[in-house]
């Protein structure tokens, strides 16, 4: 059953250097058009809407902020008028701090948003420039400050290690900056390069200085241990919450849950099938005008790779992949699936079986992505 919607908002001020995302320059869009488009797919979802059990909704991008206080009040218009709220327990929005006034702050609340996810990266102001952020921690600040103003119920940040010439005292000053401040839940990721973005075009020129996967590997050691010591679970491989303030909508995610996806270049998982929306807009509002759904791509998901994304997806999690919900799900057992698999990461000390879940060590934490592929065929 569909339980989430994210909704891509794919327009920005500013392109930051990292960004792989679908987003354009705000300017000289049809951003009004877009909106209304995004209304037009919601209708187009409408049975799939009503019969679903929405619990999560997420406005992603891009940058949602980026709005003006007219365009983000008709969006959350749209979405009261199409998609049924009674059972929605987190609406989130992601937020560039330079962009978030009170007025923005406080429309959110009184359409229910209650949680922003803020793209933060690093509270160091020249490592900011370097990433292409346009904000200062004193927006930040504001932002904390207009929060308690409005009684927003929750905030995370996005934090960003193994940047290019970051220093491990630079990392260390970050994470103590966001636990003075007390924010409720913190995603702290790697940099990854990816094609198509600035730092990919740099690295590629050999113009891009990135520290080494032993320094790195020490970012992510003492971000999980100062976690730990600040009062914050960790839940996930990336994710860091007070008790009770874990994201519900990636939650979504990584139990394999289903979702529906609303935007240009947005990705949905509907009774088994994986698709994604048209990225261009103007083929994606295209579409919508002759009143079919923007679908560029769509796959059924088979039995065996439902098994290997539950895998895959459920082992980020610290809970890991319970044995006894893989096989009321499967029809078999974990080890008739991956027995082989399930011993040599044993004997590797990567994974642990406990009390119904199997879930990656402590060590298994930093080679994730090793221990993924075992469960690929």
């Amino acid at each position: 059953m569909v339980r989430g919607v994210y909704i891509h908002i794919p327009f920005c001020h500013q392109i930051c250097n990292y960004c792989d995302f679908n987003k354009f320059y705000f300017h000289n869009q049809p951003v009004d058009e877009y909106i209304e488009s995004l209304g037009k797919e919601m209708a187009l979802w409408q049975d799939d809407l009503a019969k679903a059990k929405i619990e999560t909704i997420f406005l992603g991008g891009g940058t949602p902020t980026a709005l003006s206080l007219e365009q983000l009040e008709r969006l959350l218009t749209l979405i009261h008028q199409y998609i049924p709220l009674e059972h929605v327990k987190e609406f989130s929005s992601e937020a560039n701090p330079d962009e978030l006034t009170l007025e923005k702050m406080q429309l959110m609340r009184k359409f229910g948003v209650n949680r922003l996810s803020m793209g933060v990266q690093t509270f160091n102001q020249d490592l900011l420039k370097i990433l292409g952020r346009t904000h200062s921690n004193n927006h930040v600040y504001d932002v904390i400050q207009y929060a308690k103003q409005t009684e927003f119920p929750s905030i995370s940040i996005d934090l960003m290690y193994g940047l290019p010439n970051q220093t491990m005292e630079q990392w260390k000053e970050s994470l103590q900056e966001a636990f003075r401040l007390k924010i409720p839940h913190i995603s702290a990721y790697s940099l990854l390069v990816e094609p198509k973005t600035i730092f990919y075009n740099l690295l590629s020129k050999g113009k891009l200085s990135l520290p080494g996967e032993d320094l790195e590997a020490e970012m992510y050691g003492y971000l999980m241990d100062e976690m730990k010591r600040n009062g914050y679970k960790q839940y996930e491989i990336s994710n860091f919450s007070y008790e009770g303030k874990a994201s519900e909508h990636n939650l979504l995610y990584w139990n394999n849950d289903e979702y529906i996806g609303l935007g240009a270049g947005a990705h949905g998982y509907v009774n088994s099938i994986r698709y994604s929306n048209h990225g261009p807009l103007k083929k994606y509002m295209q579409q919508l005008e002759i009143g079919e759904k923007p679908v560029m791509m769509q796959k059924e998901v088979t039995y065996e790779e439902k098994m290997e994304e539950e895998m895959f997806l459920g082992l980020r999690k610290n809970q890991g992949v319970s044995l006894s919900n893989f096989e009321k799900r499967y029809g078999k057992s974990l080890y008739e699936a991956y027995g082989n698999e399930i011993e040599e990461l044993l004997k590797k000390e990567l994974i642990e079986i406990k009390n119904d879940y199997v879930f990656l060590t402590n060590r298994g934490r930093f080679v994730g992505n090793e221990v993924f592929q075992y469960f690929l065929k």
